[in-house]
């Protein structure tokens, strides 16, 4: 009885001491209920042997305790279970803990421990499981690490601070069925004495700095796997994804591997064949193979996977024993075949119409790049759960089958780069859900159909490099939720809609090598998170919109080999995202903006515009630099008022003492104005048409009248040659108007300064009477004689 006594007492003291190291207990758990005022065996997380009471079990964890492990914790010697994981602990594990006899079970996951182990001896012949995850421990891993640890079956030290080689000790765990070494810093090889884990079910070393022989996931191992990888005969998963790993094969890998469930060998050096012998793994459910140098054929057999569920050999050599594809046909008895994957392997042949025949569960589906030729198969649309459906660079020719809007549930749809012929058949505007639409690079015509406005889930759309006609829909800029659309290398033709405002997410725009006309909608300006804009080679005409100033996500921006004309908006020194900009070969004129952006970019961002101006380093003219307006403003009024004046009075005077006297009947019957007339007197004058003075005026449209008087009016012009006149044409109807045209010719004949308005020709006949002036951009004399600027 006493020293029963004693030895409770002990595990009392021991538990108190766990308590005092506790300076954190948000729940007061142990506060409230680990006192000397109640028995041991009440406390929480704790649980006793009923006939010894002595301490079996202590399970903290959640708790969210925050404090270190005291090393009385190992006087706890009746102990089978210590679990204080998922707590915030720091500090070393006391090496009393590592040598506790009776313990099976020990987890102190997720804590915040430290501290090396390398020199502990793990000395506890009846431990089970130990689980160290997620802690910060160090050091090396101790080499006798199974010299005392006979009944082990899992070990886990994955994401701690651990370095050094993988001990080769760690064979003489020989029940060890669970090993997790991931997220380490371990280095050098993998021990091949592994391979003598015949229990063992599960291993993973992924994210650590693994050299040499074995690899099971995205490390740098090289080498030739070793065969007494292929020994553990009751192994379920083995991931050696994404290394170096070289070698073939066992052609008895069904024998080696019997229990094997998940073989994921892709992204590796693998070389030789396929063995048929794989198809007796009757239990994988995933094998993956893509990403090697396999060769040979593709097992007709592999349809007696029956549990197979992920297929994915893409990226080998591998081809078909029939032009059929036979071991399609043979898939067909894979009923739970969720996703087949077989690109870039050289097959060489037609899809069979038994592709309609795989699982109704299959939901991916890619074959593309294997030189595939022929129709697609109708019975495609059989396979009514696919999800993603990719048979791009292949050979394929013929229409699109009307069956495939059948795919209610198809998301992805990736034709691109065949030799596909026909129209954009409607019944893909049934597909509701497709979120991306890949058609590019194929023989595609016709028009883009209206019904694309259906597809309210698309997200992307290629259709580039094809031979679509016509205009773009208008219902396709209802298409709010679309992030890229490629529209690139066709025939389009007509205007940019405004409507492209609306579409407020876009991230990328290729209209490039078409027909496209007009101008830029100033709308683009609102798209505020465009990335990528290309609109070269097309026919748009006009200025580049300012609002390009708010596309502050802009990236890159090709708008060269158009007929853009105006300036460069300078608000475009504010994107500051932009990375490349084409504008060549247009008519833009002006100054190259220089801040911001713009002093990143190189002369082949603005070549062929020969009225830019503005840095030597772009290779256009240089700016002429105009005085400031502001200077010598008085100087300048007393100019004005001195010379121009005066000779306005005088001109004023001169015209009334014409009007009064009638001095001179001005041009002939004629619909041209002959150099022997009126005006003879001044140089030789330039000949006009009626119908050139026409055109020049859009039919002397009202918007290009830039003054008006009491007996006409006077419109501005540009003729065909870009000269710039104004036409001042006199009422017909009023006599006295009759009579101020021939007074100015007459007066204009004799009148000479450098200041007065030049007579470029005159048009007179009985139902037309005009004067072609010189066009004074800086306007009348009366704007300048009441000017506010001078």
């Amino acid at each position: 009885a006493a020293a029963a006594s004693s030895n409770i007492t002990t595990d009392q003291q021991a538990l108190l001491a766990l308590k005092d190291h506790i300076i954190s207990d948000p729940t007061n758990l142990l506060a409230h209920n680990w006192t000397s005022n109640a028995s041991v065996c009440t406390w929480i997380g704790i649980t006793c042997d009923v006939n010894s009471h002595r301490v079996t079990a202590l399970d903290t964890s959640q708790f969210n305790l925050q404090g270190t492990i005291p090393s009385q914790l190992g006087n706890l010697s009746s102990l089978t279970i210590l679990n204080l994981s998922h707590n915030k602990l720091s500090g070393s594990v006391p090496s009393s803990i590592y040598t506790m006899h009776t313990l099976k079970f020990l987890d102190f996951t997720d804590n915040q421990l430290s501290g090396s182990v390398s020199s502990f001896v793990f000395n506890m012949s009846s431990i089970v499981d130990i689980r160290l995850t997620n802690n910060r421990l160090s050091g090396e891993l101790p080499k006798n690490i199974c010299n005392y640890l006979p009944h082990l079956k899992a070990l886990f030290l994955d994401k701690n601070m651990f370095h050094g080689k993988i001990p080769s000790a760690l064979s003489k765990c020989k029940q060890l069925q669970q090993l997790n070494l991931q997220l380490n810093n371990l280095s050098g090889a993998i021990p091949k004495e592994i391979g003598n884990l015949t229990m063992l079910k599960g291993i993973s070393l992924l994210y650590n700095k693994l050299q040499e022989a074995l690899v099971l996931g995205m490390n740098n191992l090289v080498g030739v796997l070793p065969a007494t990888i292929f020994n553990m005969s009751t192994l379920k998963v083995l991931i050696l994804i994404n290394n170096s790993l070289s070698g073939s094969l066992p052609s008895r890998i069904d024998l080696s591997l019997p229990t094997v469930e998940v073989l994921i060998l892709a992204l590796n050096r693998f070389f030789g064949t396929i063995p048929s012998s794989i198809t007796n793994a009757s239990k994988l459910t995933v094998l993956e193979l893509g990403g090697n140098t396999f060769s040979g054929l593709i097992p007709d057999t592999i349809g007696n996977l029956r549990n197979l569920e992920w297929l994915n050999l893409s990226k080998n050599s591998l081809t078909s024993s029939t032009s059929k594809l036979s071991f399609l046909s043979s898939l067909a008895n894979c009923k739970k075949l969720r996703s087949l994957k077989l690109a870039g392997n050289p097959l060489d042949g037609f899809l069979p119409s038994s592709i309609g025949n795989l699982s109704k569960s299959l939901e991916t589906l890619v074959i593309a790049n294997c030189s595939i030729s022929g129709n697609i198969p109708q019975a495609i649309s059989n396979l009514s759960n696919l999800l993603t459906l990719v048979l791009e660079r292949n050979k394929l020719t013929g229409p699109i089958s009307i069956t495939f809007g059948r795919l209610q549930k198809l998301q992805g749809l990736y034709l691109a780069s065949n030799n596909l012929v026909g129209s954009f058949p409607d019944e893909l505007c049934h597909i509701g859900r497709l979120a991306e639409l890949a058609l590019l690079d194929n023989r595609h015509s016709g028009s883009i159909p209206s019904c694309v406005s259906n597809l309210t889930s698309l997200r992307y759309l290629y259709l580039g490099s094809n031979r679509f006609t016509f205009v773009i829909p208008s219902t396709f800029w209802s298409l709010k939720d679309i992030l890229f659309f490629d529209f690139s290398s066709n025939f389009l033709v007509g205007t940019l809609s405004f409507d492209i405002g609306n579409l407020k997410v876009l991230l990328g725009i290729n209209l490039s090598e078409n027909n496209l006309s007009g101008d830029m909608p100033a709308t683009i300006g609102g798209l505020k998170d465009l990335q990528f804009m290309d609109l070269a080679y097309n026919r748009l005409e006009g200025p580049i919109p300012e609002s390009f100033g708010d596309l502050t996500s802009l990236e890159v921006l090709n708008l060269s080999k158009n007929k853009i004309s105006g300036s460069i908006p300078k608000s475009m020194e504010k994107l500051f995202y932009l990375r490349e900009l084409n504008l060549s070969f247009n008519e833009l004129e002006g100054e190259i903006p220089s801040g911001g952006i713009f002093a990143n970019f190189t002369a082949e961002s603005f070549m062929g515009n020969e009225l830019l101006c503005g840095l030597p380093n772009l290779q256009v003219q240089p700016c002429k630099v105009s005085k400031p307006r502001t200077e010598h403003k008085s100087r300048k009024k007393i100019l004005l008022i001195v010379i121009v004046l005066p000779l306005s009075i005088a001109l004023t005077i001169a015209i009334t003492l014409a009007l009064k006297y009638k001095l001179i009947e001005c041009g002939k019957r004629s619909t041209v104005l002959s150099n022997d007339s009126i005006l003879s007197s001044q140089a030789t004058l330039r000949r006009f048409s009626y119908l050139e003075l026409l055109q020049a005026t859009d039919n002397f449209a009202e918007n290009n009248i830039i003054g008006r008087g009491g007996f006409g009016s006077v419109y501005g012009a540009r003729l065909e040659d870009g000269m710039k006149i104004a036409i001042k044409v006199f009422h017909q109807q009023c006599a006295s108007a009759l009579k101020s045209f021939e007074a100015e010719c007459e007066v204009l004949k004799k009148i000479r300064h450098r200041n007065l308005i030049k007579v470029i020709s005159s048009c007179s006949n009985d139902d037309f009477k005009a004067l072609v002036l010189e066009y004074m951009s800086n306007g009348s004399l009366g704007d300048w004689l009441h000017s506010s600027n001078y």
